[in-house]
This record gives C-alpha cells, structure tokens and sequence, in this order.
C-alpha cells in the first residue's frame, strides 16, 4: 500500500494530521500540488505533488529555488494522502514530523510529458507550477545520494523562463494562502511552540542601542 509509511510514523489518536481515505489513482480534474512550510526540528518547506492517488512528497531542506538555473535538495519522503494537501497547523512534540505546518502555496501542475509516473521512476521529471505564489517550469532529477539517503537523494531546479526571479519569495510572500497567518499565529492557535515557529517568521530589526558619546556624558555629570 502506497500509504502504509506514511501510517507507520504517525499516531493518529494524537495529531490531527489526516489519516487518508481512499481515493482512485487516476483523479478527474486537474492534479494538485501543494507546498508547506514546515517548521519542524529544523525549518524546510515540503513539496508534494498529486499523483498516483497519493501526495508524492519532498522535503526541501534550503527551501525554494526561484532563481534562473538554481538548484536546491530535495530529500524524497513518504506518499502522503491526498487530504493532506488542506492541512494546516500543529503537529505535537514528539510526534513525527512534530511542529507547525503553513500551507505556503497550493494550485496546479501540469507535466511535460504524457507519462509523468515514467519520467519519475526514470529520475527526470518536468513540469509546470500554476500556483497561487509559484508559476513556471521546474524538473525534479534524481541524484547520487549517500548512506540512507542514496536512492532519495533529487535536485529541483528551477527552469530559465520568465516566471524566475530574483527576488526571494519565501521572504516576500511569508504567508499562508488559506488562512493569511505566519506560523507564529498558526502555533498560537494549535497550542503549539510559538517561538520555534516564529523563527521561520520574517524577524523584526532589534532596535539599535543608542551609546551616547564621551562628550555628552561630561555634559551631564557637570550639570
């Protein structure tokens, strides 16, 4: 079963995570993709893909390549539920995956070929993000990895086209896309750890402290 990783890592009776319903493989309407910013032991962003009837997922451990050419890991994971890709908030400590989950940004995606399972298994996949923050082209390529991580070891790397930036957008968009929230707010809510989650929030410049000069503080001692 597809699912059967995914249900071993997690109990149920103590995250709110979905635990998966059926679904058929072939899904009528256009396929989903859904990225999540996740704020776990360390933060990263998760990119999942609908395909096969399940969420086939990465975790992105330097976040989002947005620029012409760029190229970042992407650490293949398990198959996640399809109703995994409307969850938003907390995972408890000591759960796997435990921490705050964002829905960063969700839509459409469209492969470059007329068998993306193929192109997958082959370690080459192109497609195209329709996404409420990401649009234009990527490919997922499979790499070399070592030790446990030999055979999920991938690049997603993003194509020379007129959607690629150089501005961050992780840093320009830092918000949901369903419920507007940082992650700081969504762990307020879910009575998870808000100051874990804040640390993948934009940061707010301490203020400068204010050291008065030699001159000035004569001034005042001889008043």
């Amino acid at each position: 079963m597809a699912l059967t990783e995914y249900k071993r890592k997690r109990d149920f009776k103590k995250t709110s995570e979905p635990a998966g319903k059926p679904v058929p493989k072939k899904i009528k309407g256009a396929s989903r993709f859904v990225i999540q910013k996740h704020a776990a032991r360390r933060l990263h962003y998760d990119f999942r893909l609908e395909m096969e009837g399940v969420l086939k997922s990465w975790a992105l451990p330097k976040g989002l390549p947005w620029k012409r050419g760029q190229k970042h890991l992407a650490v293949e994971v398990e198959d996640h539920p399809i109703d995994y890709e409307d969850f938003e908030g907390v995972i408890p400590e000591g759960e796997y995956g435990g921490g705050t989950v964002m829905l960063w940004d969700t839509g459409t995606w469209t492969p470059a070929t007329e068998d993306p399972e193929s192109a997958l298994k082959k370690g080459d996949l192109k497609f195209t993000l329709h996404g409420k923050k990401l649009r234009g082209s990527w490919v997922l390529v499979r790499t070399k990895g070592y030790g446990s991580r030999a055979d999920k070891s991938w690049l997603l790397i993003k194509h020379r086209d007129k959607f690629a930036s150089t501005k961050d957008i992780t840093a320009t968009e830092p918000r949901s896309v369903v419920s507007h929230k940082l992650l700081a707010d969504i762990a307020g809510e879910g009575g998870g750890d808000i100051a874990k989650a804040a640390t993948g929030d934009p940061q707010t410049p301490k203020a400068k402290r204010v050291v008065p000069s030699r001159k000035k503080s004569q001034e005042t001692k001889s008043k």
